[in-house]
């Protein structure tokens, strides 16, 4: 944890939200200026049509010079249990500790701790090159617990007061405020214990909602240094465990959102032609389009969402490959509506998953399409905080 700086400007939200907003960003870069914050240790997604060689390197000397200039504090062999007041004047709780990347997979394959969706290969490589180089990692991980009897978060809720607080403060630009406070000792011992029975009874323990291109690639990275090493030194080795945010996912406060579409360089009424005619016709769940002010409608029959969304993915692959227009995934209906209103652009807005869904679909029919949903709104997402190191001295 860092310490002596002011956590408002430290803590910024996950690098993949607001990626067609620079404004956004530019804010953050304001606001921060010259004070160590981790805007300095990401690089936010709306900038990766850009050279990156630059801001990796910006991101390694960061983290070099915040780890050789004494601003962490390190607590071992403990948790952080996070409150996080949202937009809506809600809480959610979570429990921030280290995973195991050998009990990882996120290609569709059985495991303790699986993907909910399907990883975008070409967004992992610059990730990937900041893991090799990196002295720590920071998560914008959040990922869900299927927890129906509330045995593993929830009762340290019933002891919060008693715990000790490492920080409580209001998120820039409008994130909510967060607590955190540390879980150790016995404390932490039973909540390892709660988590292996539950693991006692599920197939899965683990599902990954957001952030699953950064777990995939520290999961990438990890797969290639292991091999170089021995038994023991695999055992030890800080990069071969990957830190995160769990949640249980019966909480009230979860709430899925759709990540929605924006498609550029298109004529408009041809695409929305082809999308009618590609998507299988029926009423099960509607996919509302948007361009230049107008808008409407496109039912689709499915035995699930992830049928539905797989059947849009596989027409949005197939269509901007063949017409070289771009595409990118946008959190919250309105910047959609607002993105849209340009020239040559059409939007389109995706339906929710129930929460209910998650588990069953993940754990019968493998992860859901690429960038399927997302846990709540932009501004409730995860900001980074809390640092591991992942390169050994």
């Amino acid at each position: 944890m860092p310490t002596g700086v002011s956590l408002e400007k430290w803590s910024v939200i996950a690098c993949d939200q607001f990626s067609s907003e620079r404004d956004y960003w530019e804010r953050v870069n304001a606001y921060v200026g010259g004070e160590p914050s981790t805007l300095r240790l990401i690089i936010p997604e709306v900038y990766l049509d850009e050279p990156v060689t630059e801001r990796e390197n910006g991101i390694i000397n960061a983290m070099e010079e915040y780890t050789a200039g004494g601003i962490f504090t390190q607590y071992k062999d403990s948790f952080v249990y996070v409150e996080r007041t949202l937009q809506d004047g809600s809480v959610r709780h979570g429990l921030i500790g280290a995973v195991d990347l050998d009990d990882y997979e996120f290609s569709g394959e059985k495991a303790a701790i699986v993907a909910s969706e399907g990883t975008v290969r070409e967004r992992l490589p610059v990730r990937i090159g900041i893991r090799r180089r990196a002295a720590v990692e920071l998560p914008h991980i959040m990922s869900f617990i299927d927890d129906s009897e509330k045995t593993v978060i929830e009762p340290l809720a019933m002891i919060a007061d008693t715990l000790p607080l490492l920080y409580d403060f209001d998120l820039m630009e409008g994130g909510g405020r967060v607590r955190g406070r540390l879980v150790s000792g016995k404390d932490a011992e039973q909540a390892v214990d709660a988590l292996q029975r539950l693991y006692d009874s599920n197939d899965t323990l683990i599902v990954i909602g957001d952030g699953n291109h950064s777990l995939a690639a520290a999961k990438v990275f990890w797969d290639e240094l292991k091999q170089g090493l021995s038994e023991t030194e695999r055992r030890d080795h800080p990069a071969g465990k990957a830190l995160l945010e769990i949640n249980n996912v019966y909480e009230d406060s979860i709430v899925f959102e759709a990540i929605h579409r924006m498609i550029f360089g298109v004529d408009a009424a041809c695409f929305i032609n082809e999308l009618k005619a590609a998507m299988p016709e029926g009423n099960d769940y509607y996919i509302k389009w948007y361009s230049r002010g107008d808008s409407g409608d496109v039912g689709v029959s499915a035995s699930c969402i992830g049928d539905a969304l797989s059947s849009l993915g596989a027409f949005l692959d197939e269509y901007t490959d063949l017409n070289a227009c771009g595409i990118d995934y946008v959190h919250g209906e309105e910047t959609v509506k607002r993105l849209s209103q340009d020239e040559n652009r059409v939007g389109l807005i995706l339906p929710a998953m129930e929460k209910s869904e998650l588990f069953g679909t993940v754990t019968s029919k493998g992860v859901f399409p690429k960038k399927s949903f997302s846990v709540g709104r932009a501004k409730d997402k995860r900001y980074y905080l809390e640092c591991r190191r992942v390169k050994q001295r």
